[in-house]
């Protein structure tokens, strides 16, 4: 019998008249939203691509960087110089020790990096919209995203995300970010910001 099928699927560049100029693989926490989210940076008319990894359950932080670990590795994906890594998790629940692992391993190569949302992913999309100012918990962030998404939880609704609200999303985060912190944010916030920064920076 042949050996099973692992699940994964190498991931190359395409191929034909153009290529993609830089690469990010973003190793997820969710498997839904944030996969979603990402992918409205795709295009055809792009020179970036954003390849999310995810998976079929949720993840802890460890999980998450084995994630991106094994796919480096076994699917021999040798990074550009230009190209970047990124892990992207929740604060949630999650010990200080545990993220730190997550940030150590984005501070051994100069493109990887590491973005977190204080206190789930769903505050960056908030931030889409408002200012996202007196959210306490994860339960009151998603009580107040539904006020704008009722239906988040069903997909990312592509056309609400405009270019002018990301830039709203970066400016309102970077502004929460202050002074930038080095790891990632203890109070509310998102660093996801820096990512999109990054994403961006990258396509004319």
């Amino acid at each position: 019998m042949g050996k099973k099928d692992s699940g994964r699927r190498k991931f190359t560049r395409p191929l034909g008249n153009r290529r993609y100029r830089k690469l990010f693989v973003i190793a997820t926490e969710g498997n839904k939203t944030e996969p979603q989210y990402f992918a409205l940076f795709n295009d055809q008319k792009s020179v970036i691509w954003v390849h999310c990894l995810k998976s079929n359950h949720g993840s802890s932080p460890k999980q998450v960087l084995k994630r991106m670990e094994n796919y480096l590795r076994e699917n021999g994906l040798k990074l550009n110089s230009s190209d970047e890594a990124w892990l992207v998790v929740d604060k949630d629940r999650w010990t200080d020790e545990q993220l730190a692992e997550l940030h150590a391993w984005a501070l051994s190569k100069e493109n990887y990096g590491f973005a977190l949302s204080n206190p789930k992913f769903e505050y960056w999309l908030l931030l889409h919209f408002e200012d996202g100012n007196n959210i306490t918990s994860a339960l009151g962030c998603s009580r107040r995203l539904k006020k704008y998404l009722p239906d988040y939880d069903k997909g990312i609704p592509a056309h609400l995300f405009t270019p002018e609200r990301i830039n709203q999303a970066v400016q309102r985060a970077k502004n929460r970010d202050q002074p930038p912190c080095v790891d990632w944010p203890r109070k509310t916030g998102s660093t996801v910001y820096r990512l999109i920064e990054r994403i961006r920076e990258s396509t004319p």
